[in-house]
């Protein structure tokens, strides 16, 4: 009997071992394989302020950013933009907006994290590549502007330039008016960027600003709760908007640290236009 215990004893850590063994192991290929994928700044890729980093498919590229400084990610003239996606939409602010006409339209992604020694990646998709990228508020310093160059082998395979695709007309006029409730009223400060008006479909949330939020620091959006207390959201920027993917009693705008600037929002019941 003791043997036969001593069997089974032995054939259970037969058994297991070789199972923890290939979690370490995986572990540490992931870990490797991350390093050696990752691009990092280069004083020599630097053309002005932007860091031209060299296009290669399954690299990560990394992008210092810091709080109230902007970074613009610049895509290929004449790429279109299909998503961007982000791993921490809470702390860091991420937008999109286009430059140039024609074949020269040229997509930018701007991000701005809301504190610092954050970390979080995101992953853009165009119809010609899929772009990761690695989000870091630790350094010293912002980088202004990424973008890449591109092997000729890709730029070969681009088709002629199709007739520029017209601009998603803004929110506003894509709302079905009979849905919408504007009950919301503003309260607080009166800074630049104090919202227009916020209103609802019956399941976003939108909060308009004036057209100076795209040159000013725009503030990150808090939801208080039956306390009181603040918790950020997650949401996203669509022009001049605030996109919010739930609705909300109250929730506050913030700006600042030592001197917060505020304003807060809240919903009074259903208003229609």
């Amino acid at each position: 009997m003791n043997l036969l215990a001593h069997g089974i004893t032995i054939f259970a850590i037969a058994a297991t071992s070789p199972a923890c063994a290939t979690t370490t192991v995986s572990a540490g290929r992931v870990l490797s394989a991350n390093r050696e994928a990752l691009r990092e700044p280069l004083a020599t890729r630097f053309t002005n302020a932007r860091q031209v980093y060299a296009w290669s498919d399954g690299a990560t590229y990394r992008l210092f950013a810091l709080p109230e400084r902007i970074s613009d990610i610049a895509l290929e003239p004449a790429e279109k933009l299909i998503s961007v996606a982000a791993g921490d939409t809470a702390r860091w602010m991420v937008g999109d907006t286009v430059s140039g006409d024609g074949s020269e339209t040229q997509v930018h992604i701007l991000v701005k994290p809301i504190e610092r020694h954050l970390r979080t990646n995101m992953v853009i998709t165009t119809d010609r590549r899929t772009y990761h990228l690695e989000l870091d508020s630790g350094s010293a310093a912002a980088m202004a502007a990424v973008s890449w160059s591109y092997p000729r082998s890709a730029l070969l395979t681009i088709r002629a330039p199709e007739p520029p695709a017209k601009r998603p007309p803004p929110p506003a006029e894509t709302f079905d008016a009979m849905r919408l409730d504007f009950g919301y009223s503003i309260s607080g400060d009166q800074p630049s960027w104090r919202p227009l008006r916020a209103f609802d479909d019956g399941r976003q949330t939108f909060i308009q600003f004036p057209a100076s939020i795209a040159v000013s620091s725009a503030p990150p959006l808090f939801l208080l709760n039956a306390e009181g207390k603040a918790e950020l959201v997650n949401y996203r920027m669509r022009g001049t908007y605030y996109v919010v993917d739930r609705l909300f009693e109250t929730a506050e705008l913030r700006l600042g640290e030592k001197r917060q600037t505020i304003v807060r929002i809240t919903r009074t019941g259903r208003q229609k236009s």
